[in-house]
């Protein structure tokens, strides 16, 4: 509509049975809309459900592992992280020392670089094996997709 006074604009705004809403107000002059704002932040509100809809959140889920671990029980938590894995959350690895089993840490190292060497194809390291105490633990991220934005 151009420059206004605001008596004028306020009228335009009745007259058509909408609102007067301050969009620029550092402006000089302040720049106004006539709009419906009810629906406008109706419309807001709806994108943002929408936007909120598509995310994943990602979750840290957590397997744990003996260094003297059987072929089938490793082969059976592998499976579990994979599904996470593919499911696009992070997996912990955590491998819990017991005893004397300490004394053989390079064991469980082992232990944990098969376990990221299997799962190679659908995830990448995130975090390199480290010891806290009695447990090993080493966290492992999905890999990306070439057709997936990082973000």
């Amino acid at each position: 509509m151009g420059i206004v006074s605001i008596d004028e604009a306020r009228t335009a705004a009745n007259a058509r049975g909408l609102d007067l809403v301050e969009v620029a107000p550092l402006a000089r002059p302040p720049v106004v809309r006539i709009m419906d704002y009810g629906k406008y932040k109706y419309e807001q509100a709806r994108k943002a459900r929408e936007a909120k809809k598509k995310q994943h959140n990602v979750r840290v889920k957590e397997v744990k592992l003996r260094p003297k671990i059987e072929e089938h029980d490793f082969n059976f938590k592998a499976g579990h992280a994979r599904r996470f894995l593919e499911e696009g959350n992070k997996v912990k690895l955590t491998l819990m020392f017991r005893g004397r089993e300490m004394t053989h840490t390079d064991l469980g190292a082992k232990v944990l670089e098969r376990f990221a060497e299997t799962l190679g194809d659908v995830g990448q390291r995130e975090a390199e094996p480290k010891l806290e105490g009695r447990n090993m633990s080493m966290l492992m991220a999905p890999k990306r997709s070439s057709g997936e934005k990082s973000g």
